[in-house]
């Protein structure tokens, strides 16, 4: 999907953008250009929102197929979970998901995403060489730092070196205060004490944290990852989100489906129904605030040399974000990473044809969509629920912006 330079460019006409504003978009060599292209080719989005693709600021790509723990326990802190967990590890279940490859779980987990408009993904795990893959289905968070949790298994680099080895442009993440005892209550000063409280630093989770302690990690410019379903399941309750929001210092993960929501538009569909935050704080959970946090500043923005990355819906009458919380994965029209389709409905087959992009016709969740072959190993489909190849690969008659 990468290596486009031969493709001369996209002019999206008849849009409405994120925001308000309205159209013409141009994409060129995988950027959002100022001006078209001689040779753009031309798109009619009338009656359509585009939205940035949507940024998924906390995953565990490779565990996605790994089954839950069964029943209903809640736990005071995740290092409980962790160990609850152990005995799972023997379950049947988990072992077929473990067993596959760990290369083509993280490829799953990648196209999970991508199926919910995720285009980009911060992993909270170690770097594996197929990321680095010109075909995996999402960008992943690089060059940061990161350490897994100050107490619990021996797992991933060491907070203090970690944190003292990540420049300060750059983010450096870990789990933290992830309970609801006294644990969990005094990680954040314990962080602190260890000098690891900055403004690069990001916090995931965050649940044991009282009001003084969210005041401080917003003073010292610091932010937290909020994984609403992923808490809610495992410990019962999640932080409240609203001061951290209001400064600009939150941002939306999904976890992964081991604890959390099937993806990050459930996430936001579940968090908009709860009415603590509106859809346009949520959905900026996942895309400006997100890429803010995460030192991404050519993501979660229509702007004019942005990365084009998109989430393209129909517009339905809603107020701005509203059209796109609250939808479901197989209610977008498309999916669009480095300026090039990936996912969509079939009548979008021209774009795809223009891009040289190769799809297989597929079914999401009951709805016919275009895949880019890409992304399309047989392996990988059989991995995800909802989502199989369709009986017939034909065209649609209709074209993008032509009336059924």
């Amino acid at each position: 999907m990468r290596g486009v330079a031969s493709i001369p460019g996209f002019t999206l006409t008849g849009v409405s953008l994120a925001g308000g504003a309205r159209g013409p978009l141009q994409l060129r060599a995988g950027r959002i250009a100022a001006r078209a292209g001689t040779r753009a080719f031309p798109l009619d989005l009338r009656d359509h929102i585009v939205f940035p693709g949507l940024v998924n600021a906390h995953e565990h790509l490779q565990v996605n197929t790994v089954p839950p723990l069964p029943g209903d326990a809640v736990f005071r802190n995740a290092y409980d979970w962790i160990d609850a967990f152990q005995a799972h590890f023997a379950d049947p279940a988990t072992v077929a998901a473990l067993a596959v490859p760990k290369a083509r779980r993280m490829r799953h987990g990648g196209l999970k995403n991508l199926l919910a408009g995720v285009t980009c993904v911060a992993q909270h795990d170690p770097w594996h060489p197929v990321l680095d893959g010109p075909d995996f289905p999402v960008s992943v968070l690089r060059d940061h730092g990161w350490s897994y949790a100050l107490h619990g298994p021996a797992y991933g680099p060491p907070v203090q070196a970690s944190f003292a080895a990540t420049p300060f442009g750059r983010p450096w993440m870990i789990h933290l205060a992830e309970g609801t005892d006294a644990v969990a209550a005094g990680e954040l000063d314990e962080l602190d004490r260890m000098g690891c409280l900055a403004a690069n630093t990001v916090l995931v989770h965050g649940v044991g944290m009282g009001t003084r302690d969210i005041e401080r990690v917003i003073a010292a410019g610091a932010g937290v990852v909020w994984c609403p379903g992923s808490n809610r399941r495992l410990l019962g309750r999640t932080l409240d989100p609203r001061s951290l929001q209001a400064a600009g210092r939150l941002a939306l993960g999904s976890d992964s489906r081991v604890s959390g929501e099937r993806d990050l538009l459930e996430e936001l569909r579940e968090e908009a129904l709860r009415g603590e935050l509106s859809s346009e704080d949520l959905l900026g959970l996942a895309t400006a605030d997100a890429a803010r946090l995460l030192r991404l500043p050519a993501r979660g923005h229509l702007d004019a040399g942005c990365v084009a990355d998109l989430v393209i819906v129909e517009d339905r009458g809603a107020a701005g974000a509203d059209n796109l919380v609250g939808r479901t994965r197989a209610e977008l029209r498309a999916v669009v990473r480095d300026g090039l389709p990936c996912l969509a409905d079939p009548d979008f087959a021209d774009w795809f044809a223009a891009a040289n992009v190769d799809t297989i016709a597929v079914t999401l969740d009951g709805k016919p969509k275009l895949l880019a072959r890409a992304f399309a190993d047989p392996d990988l489909l059989a991995m995800e629920p909802g989502l199989e190849p369709a009986a017939s690969t034909g065209r649609s008659s209709r074209r993008v912006g032509e009336r059924a």
